[in-house]
């Protein structure tokens, strides 16, 4: 753990262990807390004993080899008594107040719950059943991967939300390259004549602007001077030009204009057939995201087998300059996706956040294709879902430390 994220986490616990003070007389967080000392009664089914008179049920979440659900069994006077006789109903009550209704069917010495229990099983539970004509009822509480964290102390902890809906999502291949010139904005300027050089008017590292008069030149033919005037604009990168000297041949000076750029980038070969003209490219030098096109792909391969891919840049970037990049090779659309940076892990499952009022949830998540910041979702959580997309550790660090439990009763059937 960084030295940055300790003291982020001292001060979760700091101002939670203050918030959880100030907010002791609500019945949500006395739950939240005191629900992982809570004895809770079993049967010989392993699930929740519930009294009501001489009639007692149980009541078990059993999930062997079929998704979780809910099964009961009843006694009279701690006998079992003819199941068919019983009418059972339990509703559960999540969060947001949505309400998950079960009827139940017998079967053999039990009733069977008609719904699946989705993840997370996180809810409070009314429970009716009739038997010979009386009704008993029961209520309590089964939270799970459930916090509360005012909005006050959440902005102070920088806890971001976003609304969880459809995204574009761009896969990428992360390659390595260099910045190199664009050749036609690299120009060695050479005397049109052969001559003295009679006068300089530049230094070596000056801009210069398209038609500014550089050097004057007496020709040696006619001994009459003529001037060389910049080609391009750009900066003068090299200059070997002297007063008293005879040209020649010889290149006077080069301008530079970095003002776009090219980068050349080695892509591994398995990559290559990935890459298209044209793709987009993110190249990253320093705290700058650039952007750029891939203008061009090697049609042979470099001594080290990677192939010679190159991007232009419309930008200034310093030549010879070595970088980061990004070459996407695919782009689509999914109906739901959430910010990798929201992702936390609880028990077996991935999950994000869900927030509704005060109140942060698990959600556990089905997640199919990644990229970039995104992954795609396809089953757990529910369109328009306001979830936790930055410092999610903080719900995380509050949950495990309330030390809910997963309120599952394994039956033996």
């Amino acid at each position: 753990m960084s030295i940055i994220n300790g003291i982020k986490l001292f001060l979760v616990c700091t101002c939670l262990s203050i918030s959880a003070c100030s907010d002791h007389h609500d019945h949500h967080g006395e739950h939240d807390h005191e629900e992982a000392t809570e004895t809770v009664e079993k049967g010989i089914h392993n699930g929740r004993l519930l009294h009501s008179g001489n009639f007692t049920l149980e009541l078990a979440i059993f999930e062997t080899g079929v998704p979780p659900e809910y099964r009961a069994w009843a006694y009279l006077d701690q006998k079992p008594i003819k199941i068919d006789d019983v009418k059972l109903i339990v509703k559960l009550i999540r969060l947001g107040n949505k309400i998950d209704t079960i009827q139940f069917i017998p079967q053999g010495d039990f009733l069977r719950g008609d719904s699946v229990i989705y993840e997370p099983h996180s809810f409070s539970v009314a429970i009716e059943a009739t038997y010979q004509g009386k009704t008993h009822q029961w209520q309590y509480d089964s939270f799970e991967g459930r916090t509360k964290i005012e909005s006050a102390v959440a902005e102070a902890l920088e806890i971001k939300t976003e609304i969880a809906g459809a995204a574009t999502l761009q896969e990428t291949i992360e390659v390595f390259g260099k910045v190199s010139a664009i050749p036609e904005l690299d120009v060695e300027v050479k005397a049109r004549f052969p001559g003295q050089v009679l006068a300089v008017d530049f230094a070596l590292g000056d801009a210069v602007k398209k038609g500014q008069v550089l050097i004057t030149i007496e020709s040696n033919e006619s001994l009459k001077p003529y001037k060389i005037v910049a080609p391009i604009s750009g900066v003068v990168s090299e200059l070997s030009a002297k007063v008293g000297m005879q040209t020649d041949n010889n290149i006077l000076l080069r301008i530079l204009d970095n003002s776009r750029v090219n980068v050349e980038l080695a892509v591994f070969p398995e990559q290559r057939e990935k890459i298209k003209m044209g793709a987009a490219v993110s190249v990253f030098y320093q705290d700058e995201i650039i952007k750029g096109k891939v203008d061009y792909i090697a049609p042979l391969l470099n001594s080290n087998q990677s192939t010679h891919v190159r991007a232009r840049l419309d930008s200034a970037l310093p030549i010879g300059a070595h970088i980061k990049a990004a070459i996407q090779i695919d782009e689509y659309e999914v109906p739901l996706a959430v910010k990798r940076s929201g992702l936390q892990a609880f028990r077996d499952f991935t999950v994000v956040y869900a927030k509704i009022g005060d109140e942060y949830e698990v959600r556990m998540l089905e997640l199919g294709r990644e990229a970039g910041d995104w992954v795609e979702v396809l089953g757990g959580l529910e369109p328009g879902t306001t979830y936790v997309t930055e410092n999610s550790f903080v719900i995380k660090a509050d949950i495990e430390k309330s030390g809910a439990s997963h309120d599952h009763y394994v039956g033996d059937h």
